[in-house]
């Protein structure tokens, strides 16, 4: 069972969390989960957490973030990676632990900072530096330094790119549109629409449940809202931006992807004969789950066109059954090509085996308080950020059922399945 869960106001990279580590992100957004639920540390039975450009200083950043946080040594705590569904597989692993008995208290989240990711130097100065811990004096390091070219002292600039295929995934984001001919100002308008849910969800209060704020150091002013919303967007300033990845046709810009995002989020999962010894009311149940891949090189964005129908098909449930989806927004391209797919008769026939479409997904039910293109995506915590919305959203619109859905680098997808909880 879910029974809470919270996150840190997520900023853009660079502004207000430039000065901390994903450690750091993960303990406050721990100890704020405690807090808000009064739940006692020691009453933890593991901790998993989600990140994806991991500090070797903290590689597994659960731990810490645990320790940090104050829950006893002895709890165990592991991290998963699995790209933009990292957290989602924290929140599965924890459930499972739950439901096969292994565990009565969980917390499942993610921690992610994109301001500060581990930069490399080049190959050939980094098997000089290893072989540096051989050297006895100034001759042996000289001899270390020859047949180095001035470009092998540069550092190597990270990437969002497919190791397997070396695209960039925005390149991906444009021929996945381009597939489904969903064009610019099909973006552009999602893109919008996502910025104005999340400000009228703000300014409505709807975020209060799920924030927790933070307190960075060294001034600790504390920061309780998402900085990534745009208020003052409009289709003419989206209009005007240029391709940032195929140019000069390309569709995707800076205005419709997701923005480069610090932030981490928690949740507290619970058997459910112990919450309800313990007087504590969870806000829903997990039915159903799934984890699917593609080949990176052509779907590397569709893996939700693939997870959604098998989900459904597990619960013999149907889209028009379903009150809530959330489905991440890593492009607006891809938003809209996977709901392309969903209704094609077509990709229905020919990809997943199936006589028919999968169906439409109503817009109103559809990311109604924004998503990770209005209020950011720091990879390793956007799953259980969407899981924490979908189960607010089911209390708040009094609705049964909730569909998260993601995508996520390497060609995979994810989508599960919670009910309601009264």
């Amino acid at each position: 069972m879910l029974v809470d869960g919270c996150r840190l106001p997520f900023q853009r990279s660079g502004t207000g969390y430039e000065a901390l580590m994903a450690y750091d992100m993960g303990r406050m957004v721990l100890r704020g989960l405690l807090s808000r639920t009064g739940l006692s540390p020691e009453r933890i039975d593991r901790v998993v957490m989600g990140s994806v450009i991991q500090d070797p200083e903290t590689s597994n950043v659960a731990r810490e973030s645990a320790l940090g946080a104050g829950i006893p040594h002895s709890v165990p705590a592991f991290t998963v990676t699995m790209a933009c569904i990292s957290s989602n597989q924290a929140f599965t692993s924890g459930m499972d632990l739950v439901r096969t008995g292994l565990a009565d208290v969980v917390v499942a989240g993610g921690t992610e900072t994109l301001s500060d990711p581990p930069i490399r130097v080049a190959r050939p100065l980094r098997k000089r530096l290893f072989e540096a811990r051989k050297a006895k004096g100034p001759a042996d390091y000289l001899e270390l330094l020859e047949g180095l070219r001035p470009s092998d002292l540069l550092p190597e600039s990270p990437a969002i790119a497919e190791f397997s295929t070396g695209e960039v995934m925005g390149e991906s984001a444009d021929r996945l549109a381009a597939m489904f001919g969903v064009s610019r100002e099909e973006q552009d308008a999602y893109a919008l629409r996502s910025h104005r849910r999340a400000a009228e969800a703000r300014d409505a209060g709807h975020f209060g449940p799920e924030l927790h704020p933070a307190t960075p150091p060294p001034h600790c002013e504390p920061i309780t809202t998402d900085n990534v919303v745009r208020d003052d967007t409009s289709m003419e300033k989206l209009r005007s931006l240029p391709p940032a990845f195929v140019d000069p046709y390309g569709t995707v810009t800076a205005g419709n992807a997701s923005a480069l995002t610090d932030g981490a989020s928690a949740t507290l999962l619970m058997a459910d004969e112990v919450a309800d010894a313990e007087g504590f009311a969870p806000q829903a149940a997990l039915r159903d789950y799934t984890y699917v891949a593609q080949d990176p090189g052509t779907e590397l964005l569709l893996g939700p066109a693939y997870a959604i129908p098998q989900v459904l098909d597990a619960a013999g449930l149907s889209l028009d059954d379903i009150d809530v989806v959330e489905l991440h927004e890593a492009f607006a391209g891809q938003v809209l090509a996977v709901l392309e797919a969903l209704q094609s008769d077509t990709f229905a026939q020919e990809n997943l085996g199936r006589g028919s479409a999968v169906g439409a997904i109503d817009p109103d039910r559809l990311n109604a308080w924004g998503g990770s293109l209005s209020l950011g995506h720091p990879f390793g915590a956007t799953g259980t950020r969407l899981v924490t919305t979908a189960a607010h959203r089911l209390h708040v619109e009094d609705g049964r059922w909730a569909l998260v859905a993601a995508c996520a680098a390497g060609g995979q997808g994810h989508a599960l399945l919670l009910e309601r909880r009264p």
